[in-house]
């Protein structure tokens, strides 16, 4: 799943490797998948993307956004056509027929291909005109969203579009209190943190070593967390998911170049059958809330009444 650490690792690798280059043709379902989720008729991809070139790719939570104008257009004004400006709902109301917005994101496999054999298995393709290319292939499910940019309608990236990403200065302690004010005492620090858009692109997955680092049992009432307990969780927000996009994403995602991330994740579903890093004790796998969960019984325990 991709999440903030693999969106902004991957937005990183597409700017390196694809940013102003020439769109020469878009091919969908190459291998229909019942969960890869389009922005209206697929079939009508190659149409808008066609000999545009591609700007600037930005993450905004777990979506990654790419830009692509027209070639007169972008060899006039590139600053204009920026991903920050398509990305502004104010600005995308203001473009014309001409700027198209690229959206990626859920479970999306995404890979850069340089003379290597493209997967049979995706469901988009878009080649350029130097002979590489973007292959996306569904996972569990896809986002693989292409619209003109003053037409692009997705309540979800609008939200993390306008949140400040835990990566940035913007998200700080005061911002970190409000938010936790605004949700029922009675909650779960896993509600709080993975669950209606509240830090977008922090998910089920990330969740794991962010509360194991802040010695917080996902099944904690908030109401049960000390100043001090907030505390050490929005450092372990901060700095976990730092030291997992600044080492390329989690171990148990791949990058754009299809291999895994250098960020060795402590609790997962490979990880969960050793003993606690820390003190040894089993670590427990339940599910909870529409996932699975893993935490250590004695580092992190349990606050509910």
């Amino acid at each position: 799943m991709i999440e903030i650490p693999e969106s902004n690792t991957i937005a990183n690798q597409l700017n390196k490797t694809i940013k102003g280059k020439k769109i020469v043709s878009v091919i969908t379902n190459t291998h229909p998948h019942k969960f890869a989720f389009f922005y209206n008729d697929p079939k009508g991809y190659n149409d808008l993307l066609k000999g545009k070139i591609i700007g600037e790719a930005n993450a905004y939570g777990g979506q990654i956004s790419i830009s692509s104008v027209e070639e007169s257009k972008i060899k006039n004004d590139f600053n204009k056509y920026s991903d920050n400006n398509l990305n502004s709902l104010e600005n995308r109301n203001k473009f014309t027929d001409e700027e198209m917005i690229i959206v990626l994101g859920e479970d999306t496999l995404i890979k850069y291909i340089d003379g290597e054999e493209i997967p049979e298995k995706n469901q988009l393709l878009i080649k350029f005109e130097d002979s590489t290319a973007i292959v996306c292939s569904a996972r569990m499910y896809a986002q693989l969203h292409v619209s003109l940019a003053n037409n692009y309608k997705n309540e979800y990236f609008d939200i993390a579009v306008n949140k400040p990403s835990p990566l940035s200065d913007n998200f700080d302690f005061e911002y970190f209190e409000n938010l936790i004010s605004e949700v029922r005492p009675i909650s779960s620090v896993k509600s709080f943190l993975a669950t209606k858009q509240r830090i977008p692109g922090l998910g089920n997955g990330t969740l794991q070593d962010i509360l194991f680092n802040a010695k917080i049992n996902p099944k904690s009432k908030l109401k049960k967390l000390s100043k001090e307990d907030k505390i050490n969780l929005f450092n372990s927000i901060k700095r976990t998911l730092f030291e997992m996009t600044d080492n390329g994403g989690r171990n148990t995602e791949k990058t754009l170049f299809g291999e895994y991330g250098g960020y060795e994740v402590i609790l997962s579903s490979k990880t969960f059958k050793n003993p606690c890093p820390l003190c040894g004790d089993k670590i427990i796998k339940e599910s909870y809330l529409g996932g699975t969960i893993y935490y250590c019984p004695t580092c992190q325990e349990l606050k509910t009444s």
